[in-house]
């Protein structure tokens, strides 16, 4: 049984310069958005932080981060789908920082016009999340992502207010350590 895992987020896309919400749109990293995806393979190589494998989301800005990572310090890494970023609908390509957009975050069950409610996100990021914490092989997972499943991994370990939620996130290429609390406990 796994105790613990990492987390992190791509790194810069033009649409983050820009403050647009990418979602499943399949955007690239910047010259800046590689340089901080080999970056924190250095700091996880040099920092002699134990990871036995990376699973990253289909999307090109996650892959191609994992794939630095995995380069930089020879950790195997694969593709994870249910790592995909939410698809935000309508609101794709939007100002992140949009009122409407910010309000309709806080509706839990909305598909934003043909994406993907926060409830299914949840059920599959719950899902991952469950099936590391039961892995028998004891591995430690990287899981290289987005911003929108930061938030979903986080309210697994915490409870966080509907504002909470919607303002969290993390920074590109933070690292972030997630550790499982005895069930006995």
């Amino acid at each position: 049984m796994s105790s613990y895992f990492y987390f992190t987020r791509h790194g810069q896309t033009i649409w983050n310069v820009e403050n647009k919400i990418c979602g499943a749109t399949d955007i690239a990293l910047t010259e800046l958005g590689h340089k901080q995806a080999i970056e924190l393979g250095e700091c996880i190589k040099m920092g002699n932080i134990h990871i036995d494998e990376i699973l990253y989301s289909p999307l090109i800005r996650a892959a191609d981060t994992a794939k630095h990572i995995s380069e930089t310090t020879g950790i195997p890494c694969r593709m994870e789908i249910r790592l995909k970023e939410q698809n935000f609908g309508r609101y794709e390509s939007t100002p992140r920082d949009g009122r409407e957009f910010a309000a309709a975050k806080m509706n839990f069950v909305d598909d934003f016009d043909g994406g993907e409610t926060m409830l299914h996100l949840s059920q599959r990021i719950y899902n991952l999340i469950d099936d590391i914490r039961n892995d028998n092989s004891d591995k430690i997972y990287l899981l290289v992502a987005h911003n929108g499943i930061s938030r979903i991994v986080e309210s697994y370990f915490r409870n966080m207010s509907n504002d909470e939620f919607s303002g969290f996130g993390i920074k590109n290429c933070e690292l972030k350590k997630y550790e499982f609390k005895d069930k006995n406990a």
